[in-house]
């Protein structure tokens, strides 16, 4: 899929049934310090405070009758937990998150709450990940990626298209936290596309 495609998707989006507009937060020292302005887009300020119920709403908003019949599954040890099973309860959707034994009981009991139902399996995130694929194919389950999803990825790009709305000014930099990419897909397609002499900075 081309950035275009990508970005067209991103504006298609919808979050808001779990997403706030999370302020963008001027970050005096640092300004000060270097003598710019900088910001800070606090994603923090989400009911579960992260980006990732962005993707996993925009994703899941869009199966079909049939699919939502079938409940969803996913695999995280974190966000990616909260932010399916925030969108799954939002949208009345049975979901099972499947989550490494060595999960702390706080993110595991955060996921519970939301009314998902937890599996826990295996000492890391692949083995999560591989049983969680292995019940979707057993079970029916709709399987809900993290981040190798273009809808995902829209879902996450949302935070651009907020910034740019958010700054009149012309900006130069964007840094950007990267796990498995997918929020630096829908930011990258966003600014390629509407501001491409930003330069982002991809930051592991």
């Amino acid at each position: 899929m081309s950035i275009n495609e990508i970005y067209n998707k991103v504006v298609d989006a919808d979050v808001s049934g779990v997403a706030i507009e999370s302020p963008l937060q001027r970050a005096h020292l640092l300004s000060a310090k270097y003598n710019n302005s900088i910001f800070m887009k606090r994603e923090d300020l989400q009911s579960v405070f992260s980006f990732k119920c962005r993707g996993a709403f925009n994703k899941i908003r869009q199966l079909s009758n049939h699919e939502r019949s079938a409940g969803i599954i996913a695999a995280s040890a974190g966000n990616h937990a909260q932010g399916v099973a925030l969108s799954a309860d939002q949208l009345n959707i049975n979901a099972i998150i499947v989550m490494p034994v060595t999960t702390p009981s706080i993110k595991v009991d955060s996921v519970s709450r939301l009314n998902a139902t937890v599996i826990l399996h295996g000492d890391s995130y692949d083995d999560a990940y591989d049983h969680a694929l292995h019940l979707a194919t057993s079970e029916g389950n709709v399987f809900i990626h993290p981040y190798d999803d273009d809808d995902v990825i829209a879902g996450q790009g949302t935070i651009a298209t907020e910034l740019l709305g958010q700054l009149s000014e012309p900006i130069d930099y964007v840094f950007v936290a990267v796990g498995g990419g997918g929020l630096l897909a829908g930011i990258l397609s966003v600014f390629k596309t509407i501001s491409p002499s930003t330069k982002i900075i991809a930051c592991e």
